[in-house]
């Protein structure tokens, strides 16, 4: 697919997409997405090869070498699940959903 091509599915210009095909820019989140839908790919595939999600890279909590949250286990399945359902939804859609957990995890803390 050219550049061209590339242009015309995203609406992005030409230019543009040169300076982020070598690198002399960082493209937004949402510019990433128009360029995942332009070559019919999971965002994710703009970063990593193979058609399976690759396994978050979770950095342990401390230096005592405790693991984080959701590093493996029951934790690490459900926050798996989470991430690919993320990454079929829109960037409108995370942030409601992003808002509600906010709101939740401050009901909780003020319930303490």
């Amino acid at each position: 697919m050219s550049q061209g091509d590339v242009e015309k599915r995203t609406g992005l210009q030409r230019c543009y997409l040169s300076r982020v095909e070598n690198g002399h820019t960082v493209p937004a989140i949402e510019t990433l997405e128009k360029i995942a839908r332009a070559f019919e790919v999971p965002m994710y595939q703009l970063f990593y090869e193979g058609e399976k999600v690759p396994e978050p890279l979770i950095p342990t909590k401390d230096r005592r070498h405790e693991t984080a949250w959701g590093s493996r286990g029951k934790d690490g399945r459900f926050l798996r699940k989470l991430m690919g359902l993320l990454g079929k939804m829109d960037e409108r859609d995370r942030q409601v959903l992003l808002a509600f957990a906010h709101k939740v995890g401050e009901r909780k803390k003020k319930a303490r």
